[in-house]
Order: structure tokens, then C-alpha cells, then sequence
């Protein structure tokens, strides 16, 4: 295991059965954001060379007039030939684009800014926002003034690569310097940004400030940020934003209605989604595809597979064809629900239907056959799958070897792991957690150990999650004191415990009859912010009832119950053996006529 370690650096009838182009010319960077300052060229001087850049739909098409340019004396003009670029970055071709700039230049073309904007605009696509940045260079060594365009391009850049800092200090810098105020499309990509890391607070304060910088926020504004709301389930906050945006005379569409029917659905607030679709109806906003799998998904996660097909149905008799998202729930449901033969009969279905298997399908499929124990038919699948034409991935593999790894199969899990990365899916940390948990409940915790000490040298830096698989196979083996000594080290390495891993610590605690140290832990989990819940005290209350000491489990039941946790099966199990026994204990018995 360490050595491989070291290696990684249908019609309605059928649903009824059921119920790059390679670049040839040099620069090997270059990114895209939907600006349409970028894709309009202005010229004092029209001419009728300016319909060469007519009817490219192509990359071919692209090369064949730029070439012909390049050939015409005298040379036309940078607008024309930013024509030429404009068509190929909504193409995606960010490569060809900065090599044909970079012929532009050789040929002495001089750029202006819409040039500039597009080339920087594809270092953004590409993640090289180094070079993106020295762009900015040119516009000082050519006499141009930075636009909001440009910036808005950087913004844009920074935000897709998750750098939102980087976004808002270039956003600071265009309020502050004044000399390019931000516009709309500056505020709603920073407000893209601070959602897309989960900052709504932030996004909402920047919301705030929209019309004190002169811009109107709008439909776009609105709906980005109710639907990162809407996500992180604060959908009353979601719903108030929506009233705002009302209020102000902007309709909602599709998009805002989506966002906000599937934050209620995530909550199994179905009399809401109920009302919104029927809102939207009465203002001619109809259903679509997205809207309906929003249902179908919610419904089967919430085991209403019955409900979910109910949908599916309703979107056939609209015209509405499902698709991998739609039939991916169905089964998901199934397999949620241990009904294989179900879902099987779903996946089945999408091979008839033509190329709506996907991986991920898969992967749903391999799952819940995992789930079930039955690794022989979930490695079926897998293999099946370069027959479809599909690769799997990161997350195929972390799951066949989950499952192989449970099911106590460890050299067929080590024989994948090695497999996947000489396939190029690179191992992430659940990959890790998956082998670690294996190893532990294995009886192979030496190596398990040894196993940690590589992904701690390696790049990929172990979670708390890590930690807590490894801390538990030591308090399970009864090595209590080693299992205390990895916890402590936890803070210098940057990992703080979680409510999880001070309850497996208080566990093993209790298990070695160490219960002071247990309920110290107790108190201090709370004293560094970490408030302990319901399997937190029942862990400990049934460590001191297995330790005989009735008197303070009772005490910790009082403080649990002031709390609002209750006790489990486990504890209730414990306590119905001691009122069993011959002779009850006299606390037990006083603390139970009390609450009698």
C-alpha cells in the first residue's frame, strides 16, 4: 500500500415499461468572460473587407480568413482582424486566439484595446492570470487607458479561479482610484465570486453598495445571490431577497424561480415549491427541464421515488424529454432506498435511450451495488464502462474502493488504487480516508499508521476526517495513549478536532476507564468552541454506567436533557439492563421517581 502511496505524486412507451481541435501554430496558454465590450469592434473607416469576418462558425473557417489577411497588402486594419479573434473565444479556442495575436504582433499589427481585452480574456480561461497581468503592460507602453472592460476581465479571471480576494482588491482599486468606475457587470461578477466561496454576507453588502457607485442592480444580481442562499438552505433570507427584487420592479425568471423552488425542496418544503410553480404558471413562467429534475432529485433524496417518477411522468406528457440528470435521480432514489433491481432497470433504460449513460450514472450505480454489499456487480459496471466509451474517475474508483475495502477485499482496493493512478485519475483525500478506514477496521493499523505518515509527506494535506479514521482505529485497539498522543498533535498541524473527534477520544477514554479524563475533555471541547451534541453525552453517559458510576451518568442525563438531546437506543438499552438487575442502584431509583 505505501509503495503504491508513493506512486501518486426514451418515449413515453419506454418509460411506461419502466413504471479539440489541435493546435497548429504555437503558445501553449491562454480564459473567457461574457463582456460584450470584448466582441464589438468599432472602425471610423468600414470597408467592405470587414465582411471577411462574416460566417466563421469554425476554428478551420477562422484560420483560412486570417490566413488570407495576412497575405493582403496593405495589411487590414487590428479591428478587422480582432473580427477574425472575437468569433473563436465564444469557440473556446483560446490557444488559436493567442497565437494568431501573436502573429498579429509579427506582422506589425498594432493592438488596441479590444485586442488587449481578448487576449487577456484567454490567459483568464486558461488559469494563467500571470500573464494575463502582463498584459497590462502594453496598454501603458501603447498610450491606453485601462476601461472597465479590462478590469472587469481580471475580475472575472481571479474569480474563476477561486481567488476572490485577488477580484475584490482589483475591485477596491477601480472605486478608490476613481479614474474607471466598476458597472453592473463589475458588481455581479465580484457578487458570482464572494457566492461561489460561500460569502453571502459579503455578497449581500456589495448588493448594498451598487447604487451608491451609480449602478442598478439586476435580474442577474438578484438571482446569484438567492441561489447561492438557497443552497446554503437560508431560503427565508432567499425569499426576502426575492420580495426586494419585486418590490423594485424587476420580474424574476426561470432562473430565480429555479433557485428558489429548489432551496425549499432541499429543506422538504413541498407546499412552497407547490405555490412557486403555480406562481410561476400564472405569470406565463413555464417548468423546464432544470426545473423538473430540481423536483425529481429533491423527491428521491428524501426517498419519495414514487413522487419523483410522478414528475418524470408529468414531464413526458409535456413534451419535456428526461435526461441523464432525471433518470441519475431516479436511480439514486433506488439505490437510496436498497431497491438495486430498480435502479438497474433505470440504468438499463438509459442504454436504450442511446449516449445518456455517463459517469456519473455509473458511479450512482456502483454506489448503491457497494452500498449493498454487492461488490461483484458494481465491479461489473465499472469494467463495462470503457466498452461505453466512458473513463472513470476520481470518484468511480474512491467508490469501487470503498467498497472493496468494507467488504474486507483489501488487495483487490490496493490492486484499484494502483490501477487508478496508472490510468491518470489522480487519488484525492477521500480516496486516502476510504484505504485509512479499510486499514483500520481491518486489523491493520501498523499500516494504517504507515500509510498516514505518507500522505502527510505527500502534497495532498490530511483532513480532520483523516485524522478521525486513524484516532478511532487506535481507541478501537485499545491504544488509548497513542490515540491521545495523534489528537494532540492536531492544532501545530493545522487541523482543528471536531465534534466527531472529541467524541471518538471521549469513547476511547471511557473504554480505558479513564473517565476523569473523559468529562475534562468534555469541558474543554466546549471551552475551544466546540459544543458537544446528543452522541457526545450519550458516549460518555454510557462510559460511566458501564464504569458503575450511576451517580454522575444521571447528572450528565439532567445536562443533556437542559441541552435538548436525548438519549439513544444505546443508553436507553443501558439503563432498562440496570433497572433489571436484582438490586437497583438508589440513585438510579431517586432519579427516576423525580422525573416520575
Amino acid at each position: 500500500m505505501v509503495k503504491m502511496m508513493q506512486k501518486s505524486v426514451l418515449s413515453f412507451s419506454c418509460w411506461d415499461s419502466y413504471c479539440s481541435y489541435s493546435i497548429r501554430r504555437g503558445m501553449p496558454f491562454l480564459h473567457s468572460t461574457p463582456l460584450v465590450a470584448l466582441f464589438h469592434s468599432q472602425s471610423s473607416n468600414p470597408t467592405k473587407s470587414g465582411d471577411t469576418h462574416r460566417g466563421v462558425s469554425n476554428v478551420e473557417d477562422a484560420l483560412k480568413v486570417f490566413d488570407e489577411m495576412l497575405q493582403r497588402r496593405p495589411l487590414p486594419s487590428v479591428v478587422r482582424f480582432t473580427q477574425v479573434l472575437a468569433p473563436l473565444v465564444k469557440l473556446k479556442h483560446y490557444p488559436t486566439v493567442l497565437s494568431l495575436t501573436s502573429q498579429m504582433l509579427l506582422s506589425g499589427i498594432r493592438p488596441n484595446h479590444y485586442t488587449l481585452n481578448i487576449t487577456i480574456n484567454c490567459y483568464c480561461r486558461l488559469n494563467r492570470m500571470d500573464y494575463a497581468l502582463s498584459v497590462l503592460a502594453h496598454f501603458f507602453k501603447l498610450g491606453l487607458q485601462l476601461d472597465v472592460a479590462t478590469l472587469n476581465t481580471l475580475i472575472h479571471g481571479f474569480v474563476l479561479q477561486n481567488r476572490v480576494a485577488d477580484a475584490a482588491r482589483v475591485f477596491r482599486k477601480m472605486v478608490v482610484g476613481g479614474h474607471c468606475q466598476p458597472n453592473t457587470i463589475t458588481f455581479n461578477t465580484l457578487i458570482k465570486g464572494f457566492c461561489a466561496i460561500r460569502n453571502n454576507t459579503a455578497a449581500i453588502q456589495l448588493l448594498g453598495k451598487m447604487e451608491a457607485n451609480g449602478c442598478q442592480p439586476d435580474i442577474i444580481t438578484y438571482s446569484t445571490i438567492i441561489d447561492s442562499l438557497g443552497k446554503d438552505t437560508l431560503v427565508d433570507e432567499a425569499k426576502n431577497l426575492f420580495s426586494e427584487m419585486v418590490g423594485r420592479g424587476i420580474a424574476p425568471n426561470l432562473v430565480t424561480y429555479n433557485s428558489l423552488i429548489q432551496g425549499v425542496c432541499n429543506l422538504g418544503r413541498w407546499k412552497e415549491a407547490t405555490r412557486l410553480l403555480y406562481e410561476m404558471a400564472s405569470q406565463d413562467i413555464f417548468p423546464n427541464v432544470f426545473t423538473f429534475n430540481i423536483l425529481a432529485d429533491a423527491f428521491c433524496k428524501d426517498g419519495m421515488v414514487v413522487q419523483a417518477k410522478n414528475v418524470v411522468q408529468i414531464m413526458i406528457q409535456r413534451g419535456i424529454e428526461p435526461d441523464t440528470v432525471t433518470y441519475s435521480s431516479l436511480m439514486d432514489g433506488h439505490c437510496l432506498r436498497g431497491e438495486m433491481n430498480k435502479a438497474k432497470q433505470v440504468f438499463d433504460l438509459m442504454v436504450t435511450k442511446g449516449s445518456m449513460v455517463n459517469v456519473q450514472s455509473c458511479s450512482i450505480l456502483i454506489n448503491g451495488y457497494c452500498k449493498q454489499k454487492k461488490i461483484d456487480k458494481a465491479y461489473k459496471i465499472f469494467k463495462e464502462m470503457p466498452l461505453r466509451g466512458l473513463v472513470p474517475d476520481t470518484v468511480t474508483y474512491t467508490t469501487l474502493i470503498d467498497g472493496f475495502c468494507k467488504a474486507g477485499r483489501l488487495q483487490e482496493a490496493e490492486k484499484l488504487f494502483s490501477e487508478m493512478q496508472d490510468h491518470g485519475q489522480l487519488p484525492n483525500i477521500q480516496t486516502y480516508n476510504v484505504i485509512l478506514d479499510g486499514l483500520c477496521n481491518n486489523q491493520q493499523l501498523s499500516e494504517a499508521i504507515e500509510f498516514l505518515r505518507e500522505i502527510e509527506g505527500s502534497k495532498l494535506k490530511p483532513n480532520v476526517v483523516t485524522y478521525n479514521i486513524v484516532i478511532e482505529g487506535l481507541c478501537n485497539a485499545g491504544e488509548v495513549q497513542s490515540a491521545k498522543d495523534l489528537f494532540c498533535g492536531l492544532s501545530p498541524k493545522g487541523v482543528q478536532p471536531n465534534v466527531r473527534t472529541y467524541t471518538i477520544m471521549i469513547s476511547g477514554l471511557c473504554k480505558g476507564g479513564l473517565l476523569v479524563e473523559a468529562e475534562e475533555m468534555l469541558r474543554e471541547m466546549e471551552q475551544k468552541g466546540c459544543s458537544p451534541n446528543g452522541c457526545t453525552y450519550n458516549t460518555i453517559i454510557r462510559g460511566y454506567i458501564n464504569n458503575n458510576d450511576t451517580s454522575r451518568a444521571t447528572s450528565l442525563i439532567e445536562e443533556m436533557s437542559e441541552r435538548g438531546f436525548s438519549r439513544d437506543a444505546s443508553t436507553m438499552e443501558l439503563i432498562v439492563d440496570l433497572l433489571s438487575k436484582d438490586t437497583v442502584d438508589p440513585v438510579l431509583l431517586a432519579w427516576l421517581k423525580d422525573k416520575v
